[in-house]
């Protein structure tokens, strides 16, 4: 399982904003230069998390971003499922399956019950867990 870099840059995102002083007020260029990432990624993930409620933005001159929610609030099986845009691990999961074995093969339940438990995993963790060590992360962002 590999998920897209916009699942990805969206967890740093969340992770970058946890990482720091909740009432302070981020930018995209200090994340993108963070994490060696290009602002025009950035800023329809930004924009996203923002309409799923994750992150407010601020407008104007001295605008930027902060998470809208406690990080323990922040459910990353949550963020997985609402960043990626299918699961399918092979072509028997997509609607346009072309394998001929598909309705006798049992790889699709195998791989599908593989992939329930890696989203009941994610499910068990919190944003407010990966920044445990916020003070050393915040290190790595100065």
């Amino acid at each position: 399982m590999r998920l897209t870099y916009y699942s990805d840059y969206s967890l740093r995102v969340l992770i970058y904003l946890a990482s720091h002083d909740s009432e302070k007020l981020s930018n995209i260029k200090e994340i993108a230069e963070a994490y060696h990432i290009s602002k025009n990624h950035l800023m329809k993930i930004i924009y996203n998390l923002g309409k799923m409620g994750y992150i407010t933005t601020i407008r104007g001159r001295n605008g930027g971003i902060r998470l809208a929610k406690d990080p323990s609030d922040i459910n990353i099986g949550t963020i997985v499922r609402k960043t990626e845009e299918d699961f399918y691990l092979v072509d028997c999961f997509g609607p346009d399956s072309n394998c001929a074995i598909t309705p006798v093969c049992s790889l699709k339940h195998i791989l599908n019950a593989a992939l329930e438990s890696f989203l009941k995993v994610l499910d068990g963790y919190t944003l407010a867990d990966i920044v445990q060590n916020k003070s050393i992360l915040a290190d790595y962002f100065s």
